[in-house]
């Protein structure tokens, strides 16, 4: 898949290239600054950014790009933020609440996007979803976190459903007080542990592992970029993931992921940016969701649903595009 994607990208590259630089004899297609910050590396985030960077060439916009990250860092995040404004981006983009904040408070003489942004609005980076604030918008990437729960209840019939966030992100607090509900509604008893970095990740899956049925992950991403640490305690335990990330469980070891498709998010976030560059002010642009069923993903993962003495019904099977089995990923 990173193979197909790089081929991807450097053929909308060439097409993006193609169309500017046929602007007419004697002219140079502009070159437009871009800066692209996430807080965090791992696949979702990646696969964000790679999206961001096509949807701009398929659009035609030659662009140089400054990838930055945070490593997870609010000091560095902040760091970010000001080399963006010192150097004059056209375009200053933030992956994931914490750096999307960084760059809306610092970044002032420029556009910013926001991209997989959980709860912009609890994050002040807009007012309202109907519009963009001042020089920000972008793409949130709410999901439906209590639809999950129910989910994960009928398949795995667990009473007790461990949740471990990151107390220092907004979308991580926002993300709580829905798994509180979808608990609430289910009749579920809620374990919450809370950490600060990645490295904090393994010892609070251990601490809260032997007392529930399973674990809910929603889209944080200090826990994803040390996902497979979490992983290896509740494989050890036999119990199951749902994770609320499918990129980030591609790789095995989630017995479930449903969500929306960070490639594709990084795509309708590009448009966004290229709306900009066409001319369209950032607050007259309303907060973009991903609703169509085509920009979601549903995985199982057999190898781990075996591992639990889970039998995943054909019902469901039937409606997950990606299947882990035997090691390896197969899309359908």
């Amino acid at each position: 898949m990173k193979k197909f994607g790089a081929a991807l990208a450097c053929v909308l590259v060439l097409l993006g290239c193609s169309k500017r630089e046929s602007t007419g004899p004697g002219e140079t297609a502009k070159v437009y600054r871009i800066g692209i910050a996430k807080i965090v590396q791992h696949e979702a985030m990646d696969a964000c950014e790679s999206g961001i960077q096509d949807a701009l060439a398929l659009r035609g916009f030659t662009a140089s790009f400054d990838l930055q990250n945070a490593n997870g860092d609010v000091n560095t995040a902040a760091q970010i933020a000001n080399k963006f404004k010192n150097d004059g981006v056209d375009v200053a983009v933030g992956i994931a609440t914490p750096m999307a904040i960084a760059l809306a408070n610092t970044v002032k003489g420029a556009p910013v996007v926001f991209s997989a942004v959980t709860d912009p609005v609890g994050a002040r980076l807009v007012s309202s979803l109907d519009r963009g604030e001042g020089n920000v918008t972008g793409l949130s990437d709410a999901i439906p976190t209590v639809e999950h729960i129910g989910l994960f209840r009928q398949l795995a019939g667990i009473k007790t459903l461990g949740y471990i966030y990151t107390s220092s992100e907004d979308n991580s607090i926002s993300a709580l007080a829905l798994v509180e509900e979808g608990c609430a509604k289910y009749g579920i008893t809620l374990v919450t542990q809370a950490i600060n970095t990645s490295a904090d990740l393994r010892a609070a899956a251990q601490s809260i592992v032997n007392r529930v049925d399973g674990v809910y992950l929603t889209t944080d991403n200090t826990v994803f970029s040390a996902l497979p640490a979490l992983i290896q305690v509740f494989q050890a335990a036999k119990k199951p993931i749902f994770s609320g990330d499918v990129t980030g469980a591609m790789n095995g070891g989630c017995m479930i992921a449903s969500g929306f498709n960070y490639y594709k998010a990084g795509l309708a976030t590009g448009n966004i940016v290229a709306d900009i560059l066409e001319g369209q002010n950032p607050a007259d642009i309303p907060v973009k969701f991903l609703t169509d069923p085509s920009e979601s993903d549903l995985l199982f993962d057999m190898d781990a649903a075996a591992n639990c003495g889970i039998t995943i019904p054909e019902d469901l099977l039937s409606q997950a595009n990606y299947i882990f089995r035997d090691g390896e990923l197969v899309q359908r």
